[in-house]
């Protein structure tokens, strides 16, 4: 179990930082508020045959708990992080872009301390602290004393503040006690995430903001990394604890770089994961707790 969570991890790294790279190129064909709506309309018109059984008894079921957490999930992880790295793109490089995939791992750490209760040991910061190093060499291409020189515009900030958000996604997606299966709770996120980029829709087709329709073959790209990455991150988070994954992500920026080079293969590999239903996990209210067992326990 725990080696296929890692295998999905990898594939997920992949994918997502190719998300970043197909943003990137497609940044003046599509808006940042019509690229992210459309893409989630689609993912809740193509998930909603499969998420359709027993979904309105266990949506009844779910607590005031229950709810503020699914709530938690559609801001942090359902749109709006995509919208701000789609925005921040437009300042800044595919390549700074994937290169800010490494705070993550910090933010996740930080906040599996504060909110799960998860020991993070020495080897774990030390582990975040090297790779984090190495990836400062490859945005200064080598040359240390170009480090002093880096200056941060909106679009990093921007990026940053969405791995923050995505951060934040990750940790609440352990902190649930429903009993929606995994197909269902993709469903859910979605369409709170529409809800809360409905006001950001607003403002781009009043003319305040950048309004421009997908084209065809920047929305099948689009689609692709949504649909088999956020797929594949949930398939991950079953198998480990996020501080276990959190290291992990260090090797997206190097992804990211790859997959610059050789453009349209992180689209083609989208389209070609299999896409299953999957069982609600039995455990799911009564999970045994690994490292952060504060997390597992009931409320």
């Amino acid at each position: 179990m725990r080696a296929t969570a890692y295998l999905i991890l990898a594939a997920t790294l992949v994918l997502w930082s190719g998300n970043w790279i197909v943003a990137r190129a497609v940044r003046d064909d599509v808006s940042p508020g019509i690229a992210t709506f459309a893409r989630l309309v689609i993912v809740v018109l193509v998930l909603l045959p499969l998420a359709w059984k027993d979904l309105l008894p266990r949506l009844r079921a779910l607590r005031a708990r229950d709810r503020a957490v699914l709530a938690g999930l559609g801001l942090a992880g359902g749109g709006v992080h995509l919208a701000m790295q789609w925005l921040g793109l437009h300042y800044t490089t595919a390549t700074s872009g994937t290169l800010y995939l490494s705070t993550s791992p910090i933010f996740i750490l930080l906040m599996a301390g504060m909110f799960l209760g998860e020991r993070i040991v020495a080897l774990q910061w030390a582990g975040v602290g090297i790779s984090f190093a190495g990836v400062a060499l490859i945005a200064a291409q080598g040359d240390p004393g170009a480090l002093a020189a880096l200056s941060f515009n909106r679009g990093d900030l921007l990026a940053v503040g969405s791995m923050a958000m995505w951060s934040a996604y990750t940790i609440l997606l352990r902190k649930r006690r429903d009993a929606l299966n995994t197909v269902q709770l993709l469903l859910v996120v979605c369409s709170l995430g529409m809800l809360f980029m409905a006001p950001w829709l607003l403002w781009e087709l009043s003319g305040a903001g950048r309004a421009q329709p997908a084209g065809g073959r920047a929305g099948r790209a689009v689609l692709g990394h949504r649909l088999a990455a956020a797929r594949l991150r949930r398939l991950e988070l079953r198998g480990h604890a996020p501080g276990r994954g959190a290291r992990r992500r260090h090797h997206a920026p190097d992804a990211g770089h790859r997959g610059a080079d050789v453009g349209g293969v992180p689209g083609r590999t989208a389209a070609v994961v299999p896409f299953r239903r999957h069982r609600a996990d039995p455990g799911r209210r009564g999970s045994r707790p690994g490292r952060a067992g504060k997390a597992n326990s009931p409320p």
